[in-house]
């Protein structure tokens, strides 16, 4: 019977003790510890946990939980340890890397398309016979008027896509 009462000390503090823990845990540890940096009388840099008297040369750095530093009012209103910046870094840098292969296929397909536009400069500047196929597969020859023609447009091609 004298066990009766110790065990409901005991219990009462170890419902006390996990009660304190589980509030201490359920505590967001995302919270942001401000710092104050300013400038003394005689130029050193001061750093407080409250903002000093005179209001001059004042910068309020935010702290996170885990040390690292964050813009002053970053924190406010966080609440989870989870930075939701993650994920939006993590498409922001899919996107770039998106853009930066469509790019690359454009700049590839601008050089094949240059490269060509170059070749029938050449044929066009060669001279001799320059023929066309038509709808049905038959070659219609061109005149000098139509090569010259031709040689313009080729070279306005070639000054638009080809840098």
């Amino acid at each position: 019977m004298a066990y009766a009462p110790l065990t409901t000390i005991a219990s009462k503090l170890v419902f006390g003790l996990s009660t304190c823990s589980i509030l201490l845990l359920s505590m967001n540890a995302s919270h942001a510890i401000q710092v104050y940096k300013s400038i003394g009388a005689h130029g050193e840099i001061k750093y407080s946990q409250h903002a000093p008297r005179n209001g001059e040369n004042v910068e309020m750095i935010e702290f996170r939980s885990d040390g690292r530093q964050t813009d002053a009012g970053q924190m406010a209103n966080r609440t989870s340890d989870s930075p939701d910046t993650a994920p939006k870094d993590a498409e922001a840098q899919r996107v770039a890397q998106l853009e930066a292969r469509i790019k690359e296929q454009e700049a590839n397909a601008n050089a094949q398309r240059c490269q060509s536009l170059r070749n029938n400069l050449t044929n066009l500047n060669v001279g001799g016979r320059i023929y066309e196929m038509d709808a049905s597969g038959n070659r219609e020859y061109l005149d000098s008027r139509e090569i010259e023609l031709k040689r313009e447009r080729v070279q306005q091609a070639i000054s638009q896509y080809c840098s």
